[in-house]
């Protein structure tokens, strides 16, 4: 716990560091607004005041709902503050001291409500293992549902029946590599990303467009704020590193695609599901690089996780080479933290190669969309079989109770304007759930 604690602090103190200085900030949002505060265009209190109005609905929603569903940090309950801290402090130790105690208050915090909820007679926790079971299967099929926006119903319809099929022989053990089957979802995953960039790159082939000119003026414009960005990479790397660490000491949930999962595999110590779990936050990750290095290079401000590819690297790729244990935490470091500055040394690189195929930039924002809309309708059956479950038992079949209330709490985020977006709303209508079932069952009304 004290290590936890350590760790976690350093963490929060360094991006809250890297907030204040203007070198990297964790919402998408606020990354292209951090010029105006930094150039002194845009005073503290006004940039604290964007800083919080953009993220603070999403510290109390994705960042609270998922980690008490999964008992792990996640980066929304992490960074979002730290974002809002650094900018508010007026000087580097302040933003650090505030970010250090951000990050061990929130952990002995949410440690403490764990405890707390597992001591309640009827255990709410158990039942929201329900919410992974749907998410996998749902994500999976985000490559059709992107394809369909960007290319239609006819290359969408012929994605769909591609990627059932090979999804079946994989279940069925027909593919598999040297003997080894390879798990349905991350299979039907791969063919479906694949279709979808070849979609996209043979639209641009046809086209064939010369985007001489505009490469030429977007060098220019990111020749300035691409220098800012270089200097951040000592601090960045160890950002990346620690990021890595907490993730490989199973303490950190990357994403809304693996938090769930990842809490129910750590619980089972069934590994098997761990590739198909890394590969989709891989595929996430990819689908988020033209927004992240956009507004990187026209901001000269980074992703403090980067491209989010430091998450698979910590939870998966690390033990999986080095193994569990002292060598396998190091090697998470170290990996995380060599990944980040490869990150940010290739930016630009990046940048130029995504100004050639204006297909696979559309591309990354039908994916974003498709991700949001699978991932929400899975959590949604997911958080439903959750509370379907904490009433619903062999001997009371008949009993709906907690189900109805789920219903009713969704249902009024809906009425009133959902101030709790979609993605978190069921999870953490889930959660109220439970705490309002054990009220009930209290006052001696179940």
């Amino acid at each position: 716990m004290v290590a936890k604690l350590i760790i976690v602090g350093i963490l929060c103190a360094l991006t809250s560091l890297a907030s204040h200085m203007g070198r990297a900030v964790f919402h998408d949002g606020v990354r292209p607004i951090m010029p105006e505060y930094v150039e002194g265009r845009m005073k503290r209190g006004e940039m604290a005041s964007v800083a919080f109005g953009l993220s603070a609905g999403f510290v109390f929603s994705m960042g609270f709902a998922f980690t008490l569903a999964s008992k792990l940090l996640n980066p929304w309950l992490l960074f979002l503050p730290t974002d809002i801290l650094g900018v508010v402090a007026p000087r580097k130790w302040i933003a650090v001291v505030l970010g250090a105690a951000w990050g061990v208050g929130v952990t002995v915090a949410f440690d403490a409500l764990n405890t707390v909820f597992g001591m309640l007679p009827i255990n709410f926790l158990n039942s929201l293992s329900a919410l992974s079971s749907p998410v996998l299967a749902g994500f999976a099929l985000f490559p059709v549902l992107a394809i369909f926006y960007q290319f239609g119903k006819v290359k969408g319809i012929i994605a769909l029946i591609l990627e059932l099929i090979v999804r079946q022989l994989a279940a069925m053990k027909y593919v598999t590599i040297h003997g080894t089957p390879i798990t349905p979802e991350a299979l039907e995953m791969f063919v479906g990303v694949i279709l979808l960039v070849a979609f996209a790159i043979a639209k641009d082939v046809k086209a064939n467009k010369d985007k001489t000119a505009d490469a030429e003026e977007g060098e220019s414009l990111f020749e300035v704020r691409t220098k800012r960005i270089v200097k951040s990479i000592p601090l960045m790397m160890v950002i990346g590193g620690l990021v890595s660490l907490i993730a490989n000491l199973q303490w950190l949930s990357g994403s809304e695609v693996d938090f769930q999962a990842l809490h129910t595999i750590y619980q089972t110590h069934n590994t098997s599901q761990l590739g198909t779990v890394a590969f989709a936050d891989l595929i996430r990750g990819l689908a988020f690089i033209p927004l992240i290095v956009t507004t990187a290079l026209a901001s000269g401000v980074y992703g403090v996780v980067g491209l989010t590819l430091v998450y698979p690297i910590g939870f998966y790729l690390a033990p999986v080479i080095f193994g569990e244990g002292l060598m396998g935490h190091i090697a998470a470091f170290v990996m995380g933290a060599l990944w980040l500055a490869i990150e940010m040394i290739v930016l630009r690189g990046i940048g130029k190669s995504l100004e050639r195929f204006p297909s696979l930039r559309e591309a990354s924002d039908s994916i974003r969309n498709a991700m949001n809309n699978v991932l929400e309708y899975a959590l949604l059956i997911g958080s439903a079989l959750a509370s379907l479950s904490m009433t619903h038992t062999p001997k009371d079949p008949q009993n709906f109770f907690a189900f109805g209330i789920f219903v009713a709490l969704y249902g009024i985020n809906e009425a009133i304007g959902r101030p709790v977006i979609r993605l978190a709303a069921a999870p953490l209508a889930a959660i109220i759930t439970g705490v309002l079932v054990n009220i009930f069952y209290v006052a001696h009304l179940m």
